[in-house]
């Protein structure tokens, strides 16, 4: 209760709780045999929650966001005044029925998706789990599992909590998971668990540990740990052991290979690195919702426009002379008060005309376009053309949000490795003590007859076989690996590795005669020349980006201690006091050039004095728990000095089928392309002009090593000079990282204008941060272009993220690209079709569905407008309650709602075949003010010719029936509506390009439809029913559909009417397409081949 008035105390004062750097956590909730105190913390419990709503809070929650937009909140007001303010002149129902459907619609689909989240959730949290008390194992609910309990995990299943391992079912206190829920990843991992715990095999000894775990409070990296571990003894001093990611199961990991392991919860529920992973980001938002609002604050503007005009209209009219005179007018109006001219008879006024002509605004545009988005992002998965069947791999589309955005890129935004390459590794060439060898048939081959010494290969290639973090684990069956012998088939044998690259090299040592046969934590094996040799393992010093390579220590069989070090030529190079040096860097660049990935590899002795000082400032650094990542990199690069160049690698990583035809076809489309890597200079440009990024004819501007900002500038302004002196050449620009971070500082505008009026800009080198910074460079420009940018790694998350569209790649690296992307599928040669194709349609749909609501509406409530002209401007309404309460949302609302679904403007095949045609949709062109302007026009021009023509009807007082019977005002409105709802149909199947049966039946079941409901509604009376209850306000309008349409010059003038109406609408397109045709209307009316299905749905590909 205490913690709870706190809470709310905090929240009012709007105080934040006081939360330590660091937790302390107890393991088995034991506190340690010491006087010290510690600050008792208060944890969560592991229960999951990802569901939106409860109960309790789902109505005022969903009412509260739905209200939020404009058009429902309007339709609320206008509601509330119907039922409190004013004598309205027609039914509130004509309001609170569509507004009550929207929301309800809205709110069922809301609902249901929470349902399904809060089924999964009960899932997870109600999962059986196994945890350590009073020296037994107990049962519990994965929810009920703490922070400092000891919980075992079997074979298979998967983590509940973030623990640190204590133990395994291997002694050594290794295990295997696979964290394909967390990062895509299927390799399976090795974790390790401190040598201190991994003998406590059992419950009984388990109980009996007393230790204690201080970390870092929850972060959402996966691959960052900083923690450590204290053991304590009745009659010995603490023991402080560091504790590193590799000591850490995360949640939604599986256990893999290992019949058991024990570990202390550490983070729990909302706490765990999953939990952090899975909140979503940033909302981002499609060009047409902003255009949508914009248009609807427009039509509010006009609404008061016109509802004023009307108002005031109204009072001139009552004090003009036939008025007057009026007997049979003036002593009703009189008496009702309605020619008083006070404020509040004015304003009631106001406010009836504004009821009268509400329904100028589309409530239910929100709800279809909903129900629009999500159900065409399920074509997204469904299309069997951006399916992999090598990889079994469908598209995915992780919002629907942003559909119609696939269809108005200008700049992209890629990656490098795994997304126009294909991330799988080949070892083509190495450099070893200053000579070039080829792999030829799995032997190394000199590249002329110079060879290095035996001693020069052995140290190279122990360096390729022992420097790296791969592990040996199974054999082709998925056994574990035994004993080696010399006779076994080592290449059955799988290598786990976090990086192709370093499974590349360890199998290419293989090739050469070093083969990896064991790694553990303690020791790694190989057997050279048939003979078993160990080398002792020290210490794995991590890859980073900053030092931009990795080492380990480890001591040979003679007892020397080495370090072995690879990275970058960059760092290694520089690092390096003897070897090669020059002529590896010739040979690192000749590879580069040839597009391959390259890697330096050095050593050093390490004496015992230097090592013993090393091993004492690794140890004060990795138990730290503050600043433990600067105190680490500080002793990494004091260890990696004085270095041995041993020699390099070329490693190719080919290219992806298509990518050049991509490009180029994205060319033409008009997005330009910029290629963001982390690649040397030489191998990203040789890619480049591989994949045709780059071309002959395109001038090159090398922004590349400047050494200050200074000198950065004065480049830049060079090239400025350069364009504007000769501004007919085609430009690339190539970008490094460090040229990059001063531009970006300080001269953040010049680059921007450089870099805009580049055909293609390549940046290499470059930090996950520095490719986000560089998408917002060109994001936040002057005319604010739609960005893509794609990747298939961690490291492009960031520039995901910031860019309004983010792909996913399906590659090797992961899956946390996929998991943060918009929209994923496995290659990216897919581009073509899902820009091209599904960006066109996607695009088109949204752009007619949003003019059309406001055509069909302008051209329904218009009529009621004119007809004021014609009532006095009494406020009477020329329709009944029930025909404003169904125009929307029944009889005009499918067939727009299939349209959106299923239209194709172009055919697929015209679309991929003319890249060009993208660039009539950019900028969103087919949603500009002109464009709103002519529908507009259009619907007043349709409600013009629709009342008119109605209007002959009744000149003179013509009877139009055999008996001479007169018609009255509901005839009118029923003959106003019908051709409304015949000519919006029409008018939509006008637009249509692409029909098939379901096209077909939505509108015969919408045109059918009206005539059915109609009867049903006239034929009977609905007044004073349901117990009294007012459901509609009179019976007027009983039997009138069926007086009104029994007469055949009522028929012969609504077919006239709809004549009329279309007749310039024809005229206009014929014009347009003859004289002047856009460049999709030529495409469209060339002679068609023989064209495959448009969408072939995945789903006829599986069977279903």
């Amino acid at each position: 209760m205490s913690s709870f008035l706190r809470k709310i105390t905090n929240t009012l004062l709007c105080k934040r709780e006081d939360i330590p750097e660091n937790r302390t956590i107890f393991v088995n909730h034991k506190h340690p045999p010491t006087d010290d105190v510690y600050f008792q913390q208060k944890f969560p419990d592991n229960k999951i929650i990802s569901s939106k709503y409860t109960i309790i809070t789902f109505l005022p929650k969903n009412l509260f966001e739905q209200f939020r937009r404009i058009a429902n909140f309007y339709f609320l007001l206008v509601a509330v005044l119907q039922f409190l303010a004013i004598d309205s002149p027609v039914s509130p129902i004509t309001s609170i029925l569509p507004l009550i459907f929207v929301i309800s619609v809205t709110a069922i689909k809301q609902a249901y998706e929470d349902w399904l989240r809060h089924k999964a959730d009960n899932e997870v949290n109600k999962r059986p789990t196994q945890v350590v008390r009073d020296c037994h194992i107990k049962e519990v609910q994965s929810q009920q599992i703490n922070v400092g309990d000891i919980v075992k995990v079997m074979m298979d299943e998967e983590l509940p909590c973030d623990m640190v391992l204590l133990c395994s079912q291997n002694e050594d206190g290794e295990c295997y998971v696979t964290t394909a829920n967390l990062d895509g990843e299927t390799n399976l991992k090795i974790f390790r668990s401190l040598p201190d715990t991994a003998l406590l095999q059992d419950e009984e000894g388990l109980d009996a540990l007393s230790a204690m775990v201080e970390c870092e409070q929850p972060q959402p990296d996966l691959y960052k740990f900083i923690g450590r571990m204290s053991f304590y003894s009745p009659s010995q001093q603490p023991t402080v052991k560091s504790l590193s990611a590799e000591n850490v199961l995360l949640r939604g990991s599986r256990l893999k290979n290992t019949h058991f392991v024990y570990g202390v919860a550490i983070y729990t529920g909302r706490e765990t690195k999953m939990a952090l992973n899975s909140r979503q980001k940033g909302q981002k938002h499609s060009c047409i919702e902003s255009s949508m609002n914009k248009y609807l604050v427009a039509m509010l503007i006009w609404l008061i426009v016109q509802t004023g005009l009307a108002t005031g209209l109204k009072y001139w009219t009552d004090r003009r002379d036939f008025m007057v005179k009026s007997w049979y007018v003036r002593p009703v109006a009189e008496a009702y008060g309605d020619l008083v001219s006070s404020a509040t008879v004015i304003f009631t006024d106001f406010l009836s005309f504004l009821v009268l002509f509400n329904y100028i605004i589309p409530i239910s545009l929100y709800v279809t376009i909903e129900l629009q988005k999500f159900l065409g992002s399920l074509y997204f998965g469904w299309d069997v053309d951006i399916y992999d069947p090598k990889a079994d791999l469908r598209a995915k589309a992780n919002t629907s949000d942003l559909n119609e955005e696939l269809g108005q890129v200008e700049y992209m935004f890629t990656d490098k490795t795994g997304t126009l390459t294909e991330n799988d590794m080949q070892f083509r060439y190495c450099s070893v003590d200053g000579i070039k060898y080829t792999e030829k048939e799995g032997k190394l081959v000199p590249g002329n007859k110079s060879i290095a010494t035996p001693e020069a290969t052995r140290e190279f290639l122990l360096c390729l076989a022992l420097c790296h973090t791969v592990h040996v684990n199974k054999d082709q069956d998925g056994d574990e690996v035994d004993a080696p012998n010399p006779n076994e088939d080592y290449t059955l044998w799988q290598y786990e590795a976090s990086s192709p690259d370093e499974k590349a090299l360890v199998e290419a040592a293989q090739r050469f005669g070093v083969v990896l046969t064991a790694s553990t934590q303690e020791y790694i094996e190989l057997m050279i020349d048939g003979d078993l040799v160990r080398f002792q393992l020290l210490h794995i010093l991590e890859f980073d980006p900053t030092r931009k390579c990795m080492s380990v220590i480890i001591k040979n069989p003679e007892g020397n201690v080495q370090v072995l070090c690879k990275g970058a030529e960059s760092t290694i190079l520089a690092r390096s006091v003897s070897g090669q040096k020059d002529i590896t860097l010739d040979h690192v660049n000749d590879y580069a050039v040839e597009g391959l990935r390259t890697l330096c590899f050095a050593k050093r002795e390490l004496s015992p004095e230097e090592y013993e000082d090393f091993h004492h400032q690794l140890h004060e650094a990795s138990t730290a728990l503050d600043g433990r990542e600067e105190k680490l990199t500080q002793v990494f690069n004091n260890v990696e000095q004085e270095l041995h160049l041993l020699g390099a690698t070329g490693v190719e990583d080919k290219l992806q089928d298509g990518v050049p035809e991509t490009i180029e076809a994205l060319r033409t489309a008009g997005i330009k392309v910029w290629v963001l890597t982390g690649d040397k200079q030489e191998t990203a440009v040789n890619i480049s002009h591989s994949c045709k990024h780059f071309k002959p004819h395109m001038q090159e501007l090398m922004l590349v090593k400047q050494a200050n900002a200074q000198e950065c500038g004065e480049t830049l302004w060079r090239f400025l000079e350069q364009m504007r002196a000769e501004p007919q050449v085609k430009y690339a620009m190539v970008v490094d990282g460090p040229s990059l971070f001063h531009a970006l500082e300080h001269h953040k505008d010049t680059l921007r204008d450089l870099c805009l009026n580049c055909v293609a800009v390549l940046c290499c080198r470059m930090s996950p941060l520095q490719k986000a910074e560089v998408v917002k460079l060109v994001k936040f420009s002057d005319s604010r272009p739609t960005t893509m940018a794609i990747g298939d790694g961690a490291n492009d998350v960031s520039m995901i993220q910031e860019a309004h569209i983010g792909l996913g790649i399906m590659g090797k690296e992961g899956r946390q690209a996929v998991r943060c992307s918009d929209y994923a599928f496995s290659r990216f040669r897919f581009l073509i079709r899902v820009l091209l194709v599904h960006g066109a349609w996607y695009y088109n749909r949204i752009a007619i569905t949003v003019q059309y609501f406001f055509y069909k509406n302008i051209a329904f409530i218009t009529a009621q407008f004119f007809y004021a002209f014609y009532s006095a401007f009494s406020e009477q309404t020329v329709y009944d309650s029930f025909s404003l309460t169904l125009f929307n949302i029944t009889y005009t609302s499918l067939p727009i709602l299939i349209y959106g679904i299923v239209e194709q403007h172009l055919s697929s095949e015209t679309l991929v075949n003319n890249p060009r045609l993208y660039r009539e949709m950019r900028q969103n062109a087919k949603l500009t003010w002109i464009q709103c302007i002519y529908w507009l026009v259009l619907g007043t021009v349709h409600a013009l010719v629709i009342f008119y023509f109605s209007m002959l009807l009744f000149k003179d007082d013509a009877s139009l029936y055999q008996d001479q019977k007169s018609m009255g005002n509901w005839c009118l409105g029923t003959i106003l509506y019908t051709c409304c709802i015949l000519i919006a149909n029409i008018k939509l199947g006008i637009e249509t390009r692409y029909w098939n049966w379901i096209v077909i039946g939505s509108m015969a079941l919408s045109i059918l439809g009206y005539p059915i409901l109609t009867s049903i509604y006239t034929a009977f009376i609905w007044y004073k029913v349901l117990g009294g209850w007012d459901f509609f306000d009179s019976t007027d309008p009983y039997y009138v559909f069926f007086m009104s349409l029994k007469s055949w010059p009522v028929w012969f003038g609504i077919l006239l009417t709809i004549a009329a109406c279309f007749l310039p609408d024809f005229v206009y397109k014929t014009c347009q397409l003859y004289f002047f045709p856009s460049e999709s209307q030529v495409a469209n009316t060339r002679p068609h081949r023989h064209l495959k299905p448009p969408c072939t749905l995945y789903l006829n590909k599986i069977g279903v």
